[in-house]
């Protein structure tokens, strides 16, 4: 009962820990303007907007932050392998990966406006690096601790059998690929590309003619984090959240019921298609609802 209870602890930390990390994931990726149609923003200068947006998209988020996960829970392994505390060998783990996220978002930064400043004229403003890299790395640590914990949860307790730094990166790459799917349609277009018409995306012959103008000002990528506090990172760390939980309780009630190994996985099998289903018919009825109630996209 005991194990049970503490199964059942872990599990819930470890959806909590999930919805805070897709949460921080999608707001630094909106500081940084990493993700499509954020990066988009490279596009600008060919197409005559000289902006002040933050530009660090030189890979996807899957693979930046499978690296700073990864980093993570490699570095706060090792520690733990020497006899360090594990709650500080995770947050030393984290802070070394923060120095890493900061790095590559200058050198991404430069190397990018660097490149079009002599072909389009598109300036380098080093206040734009002071302002928007505090946000870029704070925000990447928040995330990048509440996955490597996860990490952790999941090796120590729900017995997940590979090691620390393989869960991690696993962690790692999918937050950044819900932060580009989930996170992209409520987020970029919206506030970049206010000139065009809402609901029909962003054509590709447009990309690249943002709209620079804010309410004070020239428009940064922390416009666009503010903005996308609102729905972005809720509805994606909500999604990170939900995977994570559901699928804890997809092994946790073949554990249950089962009564050896095998019987568990074929039950927790059928679970997770019984969830997938169930998640699907639901993700229908909502679509269906939506396009009979507001019509179709103009």
């Amino acid at each position: 009962m005991n194990e049970l209870i503490i199964t059942l602890g872990a599990l819930a930390l470890s959806g909590a820990l999930a919805t805070i990390a897709g949460c921080a994931e999608d707001l630094e990726s909106d500081v940084g303007s990493q993700s499509n149609p954020n990066s988009q923003v490279q596009l600008a200068p060919q197409m005559g907007n000289i902006h002040r947006y933050y530009n660090k998209a030189i890979s996807g988020e899957p693979v930046s932050y499978g690296l700073y996960v990864a980093v993570a829970g490699g570095v706060a392994y090792s520690l733990m392998n020497f006899g360090v505390n594990p709650i500080l060998s995770l947050i030393i783990g984290s802070g070394v990966a923060a120095f890493v996220h900061g790095a590559y978002a200058v050198s991404a930064y430069l190397g990018r406006i660097v490149g079009q400043s002599k072909n389009f004229g598109q300036p380098v403003y080093l206040d734009i690096i002071m302002s928007h890299l505090g946000p870029i790395v704070g925000h990447g640590f928040i995330a990048v601790f509440c996955m490597v914990l996860m990490a952790y949860l999941a090796n120590t307790i729900l017995g997940n059998p590979f090691p620390l730094p393989l869960i991690a990166l696993i962690f790692g790459i999918t937050v950044g690929s819900i932060g580009s799917s989930t996170g992209d349609v409520h987020y970029g277009a919206e506030r970049e590309y206010q000139k065009y018409p809402f609901g029909g995306g962003v054509p590709v012959a447009n990309h690249g003619d943002i709209d620079i103008k804010a309410e004070i000002g020239l428009r940064n990528s922390l416009d666009s984090s503010y903005f996308c506090s609102r729905l972005g990172g809720v509805l994606t760390g909500m999604c990170f959240g939900l995977i994570v939980f559901l699928d804890g309780w997809r092994g946790l009630i073949g554990n249950i019921i089962g009564k050896d190994t095998y019987t568990s996985s074929i039950i927790a099998i059928v679970v997770g298609l019984l969830i997938i289903a169930i998640l699907t018919i639901v993700n229908r009825k909502i679509e269906v609802f939506a396009r009979e109630k507001y019509g179709p996209y103009q």
